[in-house]
């Protein structure tokens, strides 16, 4: 089992990508002050229901109590309300951590309807077109969860730790937090969200022994997005996207295994990713 170090401080987060429609849902320049006026915590947009459904149906292993929340929806219903009416006047006011919170909390929140309205199934992908087909209203505009992932959050944001905090009902995944995401604790947050998923072996390992290193398949599908902020030229091994992955884990790892990483003489292998639905019923 790999150690984790923890941070002495706060650093300031589906396999297919659309290549579809451009959205207006620009992001704000990262240096703007948070607006007391258009914040997502304040009057004019509220994840209390969203909140209260992360507190009551997500156990301290990331898994959903899907059938009870099935039963008991109208939090959730009233949640997505309260998106599909938000004016996009008001998400335009908000800072970038703001509007990177409110898109990854609505992409896990969507996921959870796409599933309870699919319910009982084994995995998301038994759902057909959940990505690709299935429309969501936000700020009124009809939108996939694909549109979400990768023509809004990945496209418009510069932050790949969005793929430490996206929940796409499965195993494989990230865990599924008990509390929204929020701007004020979005780097936290994020930090948090890799450190538990770098310490299950089903998502990282290094096997000294074999001399490999076992990455999560979400980072072959998306180790470009790493690039921009973590690109490596001469250090580690692999392409430039693993590279880039491997130097942006390695800052999470204790010290010997960041020397292991940083020298490069090592074989990367992709874990297989479990697709079976994170339901507190399966095992």
């Amino acid at each position: 089992m790999i150690k984790f170090i923890t941070f002495l401080s706060v650093l300031v987060l589906a396999a297919s990508c659309s290549n579809s429609t451009e959205f207006n849902f620009e992001s704000t320049n990262s240096d703007q002050t948070q607006s007391s006026v258009a914040s997502a915590e304040s009057t004019d947009f509220s994840y209390d229901n969203y909140a209260q459904i992360l507190t009551q149906y997500v156990n301290d292993q990331g898994k959903v109590d899907y059938q009870s929340l099935k039963q008991n929806r109208q939090p959730l219903d009233s949640f997505h309300d309260s998106i599909a009416t938000l004016s996009p006047q008001v998400y335009q006011g908000w800072t970038e951590d703001e509007q990177i919170a409110f898109w990854v909390n609505i992409y896990n929140s969507l996921t959870l309807e796409a599933i309870i309205n699919n319910y009982p199934t084994e995995s998301i992908k038994d759902i057909p077109g959940v990505w690709k087909r299935l429309k969501f209203e936000v700020m009124g505009e009809e939108l996939t969860l694909d549109q979400i992932e990768h023509e809004i959050l990945r496209k418009q944001f510069d932050e790949p730790r969005i793929h430490m905090g996206l929940v796409c009902a499965s195993i494989g995944c990230p865990l599924l937090r008990q509390e929204p995401f929020t701007a004020n604790k979005l780097d936290q947050q994020l930090n948090e969200q890799t450190l538990e998923f770098l310490a299950l072996d089903r998502n990282f390992k290094i096997n000294k022994d074999e001399n490999k290193v076992y990455l999560s398949s979400i980072f072959k599908w998306f180790g470009e997005d790493f690039e921009s902020k973590h690109g490596a030229e001469n250090q580690y091994t692999g392409k430039e996207k693993e590279r880039a992955v491997l130097n942006f884990i390695n800052q999470y790892l204790e010290s010997q295994n960041q020397t292991y990483l940083t020298q490069g003489d090592y074989q990367i292998s992709y874990l297989n990713y479990d697709w079976s639905l994170n339901d507190v019923k399966s095992n």
